[in-house]
């Protein structure tokens, strides 16, 4: 084999005999080899020594390293040793990631049907209910005291899926440090859950009350400003960023309610009913912005040890009130044996159920697919309106309903909405670029490989 030191030196080119490699280790550090195609070995570190390597080596060839020659790159082997453990744990991660998403948007597609169908059956039972039960106060007190029931349902819950090793009375008191430190007294229970309790109610009230006055769809799309009423009251009272798109919507919500108003004219129940859909919304809204201000932090079981406790509130200090309506003959009834319970049980459970789903599933899925199942509740309801009760809606109530509504998809927007449009808007330029380019590539192409088949030369001008 030649040396470096002779090639240098000679002024000519050298003839290159190639020998056999020989085995130059010392016997305590032997390093076992094996030998391969061509006269190239294979030592125990997997570097292949073959003809290739030891020219490159004596030549001294810029940034070469040794096992990287250009017939082991067409053999497809590598010199270093692989981790395929790591590449399998990086797709099993992406793989269950992307299983995880597909799942959450899926249960979160269920659970937007799950929450429109129970709003939809609650408004509507609530319509057959007052063809021979005509006192909303009693609907809705009955109605809140099976909140007494979210504890029990989340404890249940808990024990199905996580085998909870508490007893129901330890994860209560747990749950009730969403009081402060030292738990749930007297003091603390009527001084947070009293507001919480009356805006509840009222809420419920002025819902049933002005189903008696309008149709179960102009309710439920007045009920949607409530979205509105909270951005305005998050704007004032928490500070929440200002966004311009959501002042229009609101405004837009604020149109819808007028022209309503103005359907059938302002007198009459028409007026009057839109105006208790309206309180019913912004007590809702108000519920929520304190909701969100003394309780936001608060977990999923401190929220059901909040609503059950509501509904001991509800229970205790609110019976008096249907009482006082009962014999001052505001709201009159017969018997107990003569009310409809199957109506009434039947309408505290799905307000009941939908309760649940909303509180559950933004914890659970995307909190922008509860409130699209809320928006959906209003075409539901028109579906039945017409099919059942054959009801007609005019142009200017159908034109109120559209406006809302879409005041209300503009409220869902989120608030880098405006970044992330524009972002997105720049990629499909740059892509619509990149294609446009290789058109002009391959079309260049096709053009010189066809002159070529004519026989004629493209000559470049200087």
């Amino acid at each position: 084999m030649i040396s470096t030191e002779s090639v240098l030196e000679s002024g000519v080119q050298p003839c290159i005999r190639l020998e056999p490699l020989i085995n130059t280790h010392l016997p305590e550090k032997a390093t076992p080899t094996v030998s391969v195609d061509g006269g190239s070995t294979v030592t125990a570190n997997g570097v292949v020594h073959d003809i290739e390597d030891r020219i490159l080596r004596i030549t001294g060839y810029y940034g070469y390293n040794p096992g990287y020659s250009s017939h082991r790159k067409e053999d497809g082997t590598e010199s270093h040793a692989e981790t395929p453990g790591s590449e399998t744990s990086e797709e099993s991660q992406s793989y269950q990631t992307c299983t995880n998403t597909v799942l959450k948007v899926l249960g979160g597609l269920l659970l937007v049907l799950c929450v429109s169908s129970s709003w939809v059956g609650t408004t509507q039972v609530v319509k057959l209910t007052f063809q021979s039960f005509s006192c909303p106060f009693f609907i809705s007190w009955f109605s809140s005291n099976w909140n007494i029931l979210f504890f029990p349902i989340y404890y249940s819950g808990l024990v199905v899926t996580t085998r909870e090793k508490q007893t129901p009375i330890q994860k209560f008191r747990e749950c009730s440090k969403l009081f402060g430190e030292d738990g749930m007294t007297l003091k603390l229970f009527v001084k947070r859950t009293a507001p919480f309790s009356i805006l509840w109610t009222l809420t419920n009230y002025l819902y049933l009350m002005a189903l008696k006055k309008l149709t179960a769809t102009d309710v439920s799309a007045l009920y949607c400003c409530h979205k509105a009423f909270v951005f305005l009251l998050s704007w004032i009272v928490l500070k929440d960023r200002f966004m311009g798109v959501r002042i229009v919507a609101a405004i837009m919500a604020i149109t819808g309610i007028v022209m309503m108003a103005y359907a059938d004219g302002f007198h009459g129940d028409s007026f009057v009913g839109v105006a208790l859909a309206v309180g019913s919304a912004s007590t809702s809204a108000l519920y929520k912005v304190l909701f969100k201000m003394f309780l936001g932090s608060a977990n999923i079981g401190e929220v059901a040890h909040f609503l059950s406790t509501m509904g001991f509130f509800n229970l205790i200090f609110i019976s008096c009130v249907p009482l006082i309506l009962y014999f001052t003959k505001v709201e009159h009834w017969g018997s107990l044996s003569s009310l409809p319970w199957g109506y009434l049980c039947g309408l505290a459970g799905l307000w009941l159920v939908f309760n649940i789903l909303v509180h559950v599933g933004v914890v659970l899925t995307y909190p922008i697919l509860i409130s699209i199942g809320t928006l959906l509740s209003v075409p539901g309801n028109a579906a039945v309106d017409v099919l059942k009760h054959e009801v007609i809606f005019s142009v200017v109530r159908l034109a109120a309903t559209c406006i809302i509504c879409l005041g209300f998809l503009l409220l869902l927007l989120p608030e880098e909405w405006d970044s992330v449009t524009l972002r997105f808007l720049a990629a499909i330029a740059d892509k619509k670029s990149e294609e446009h380019a290789e058109e002009l590539t391959e079309s260049s192409v096709n053009t010189r490989s066809r002159s070529r088949a004519n026989g004629t030369v493209s000559i470049p001008l200087a």
